[in-house]
């Protein structure tokens, strides 16, 4: 990608444009996200000297920003790429949930299915940025089930507002939300007519995710939901086929950074995407990219293979920029429109 445009062939260049008619129905779509809401603050500075202390760098702080992760990434996804979007999660009732309820609200992202928990603090994973590059990061979060009582609130919030919206996608960080109870109310929801959930999945909770949509695991992910090491494409193929059995989903897409994406669709067929990113700076929140793109373009009407392609332009911005980032539907419908 250079100066806002692809370079692709003539053959691609038609379908391509043709994507276009799926990003603007965008504005129309309304999408559930259920899931681990997490800060992500960053500590930005520079380094000039190892400590005398210990042989670690002395990060001389420039600036700090907040940004929103997990599925509240996931969300911000969605309302940058136009879509309407609720939310459905816990937050601590600290000062980073406040400071999240108000990027909510600040977004245009209802907060009514958004509880606030005063016994388990809000997520928070603070990262110490130098010079572009990562020096360590810092967890706080508690990571044990929700109590009943929150898994009620957030079953009985998809039963009110479930005719609202035209899929669901489940961001799951393994930080106590997504539980198989949760996901069973996501089933039913989705078992009416067929409607669309997505899941981000993580590692060793694969059994959570039977019977929906699509998941979207990176490469590690998908290698050990399979039980097998990936180390060909031969390798990939099989573990699709695996994944795609083992959790009785109708799409699998593969993210494998640098060497794009592959799709897999239930009853055969895979699809390999390379990435177009020119250089990857952070690939920090692109499975939030990843995953909002697609199950919107699904949700509009695009074809698995079109999704898939429009994920991958999405994501290929993002990886760009530094830290968790989106990417707005006006400059994914510039990008499309520039295409020579």
């Amino acid at each position: 990608m250079k100066d806002g445009k692809i370079r692709v062939s003539q053959a691609a260049r038609e379908f391509v444009k043709g994507l276009i008619q799926w990003v603007e129905r965008f504005p129309q779509i309304r999408i559930l996200v259920i899931g681990d809401l997490i800060v992500d603050e960053y500590i930005w500075g520079k380094v000039e000297r190892i400590s005398p202390e210990a042989p670690v760098p002395v990060v001389q702080v420039t600036d700090r920003s907040m940004r929103l992760g997990g599925g509240a990434n996931v969300a911000h996804n969605l309302r940058s790429l136009g879509a309407e979007v609720l939310v459905g999660g816990v937050l601590g009732d600290d000062l980073h949930g406040r400071w999240m309820m108000q990027e909510f609200q600040r977004l245009g992202i209802p907060t009514d299915g958004v509880f606030l928990d005063s016994d388990r603090p809000s997520t928070l994973k603070t990262r110490v940025i130098a010079h572009s590059q990562q020096v360590v990061r810092i967890d706080h979060e508690e990571s044990e089930p929700l109590e009943e009582g929150l898994i009620d609130r957030l079953c009985a919030f998809l039963d009110a507002h479930g005719d609202e919206v035209q899929g669901i996608i489940i961001s799951d960080y393994a930080k106590g939300v997504v539980t198989q109870r949760l996901m069973e109310a996501v089933r039913r929801w989705s078992d009416d007519g067929g409607r669309i959930v997505a899941v981000d999945p993580k590692i060793n909770r694969f059994s959570l995710y039977r019977d929906v949509t699509v998941v979207t695991p990176n490469h590690k992910e998908a290698a050990q939901g399979a039980g097998m090491e990936i180390r060909s494409s031969e390798d990939l193929l099989e573990a699709g086929a695996r994944l795609i059995e083992l959790l009785q989903c109708k799409i699998l897409l593969v993210t494998r950074g640098e060497e794009g994406m592959t799709l897999f669709e239930r009853g055969g067929g895979h699809l390999h995407i390379p990435t177009i990113a020119r250089e990857v700076y952070d690939v920090t929140g692109a499975g939030d990219t990843v995953i909002s793109a697609f199950t919107l373009g699904l949700c509009a009407g695009a074809s698995p293979q079109e999704a898939a392609l429009l994920a991958n332009l999405a994501a290929g911005i993002v990886v760009g920029e530094v830290g968790t980032a989106t990417v707005s539907r006006q400059r994914l419908l510039r990008i499309l429109s520039g295409i020579d």
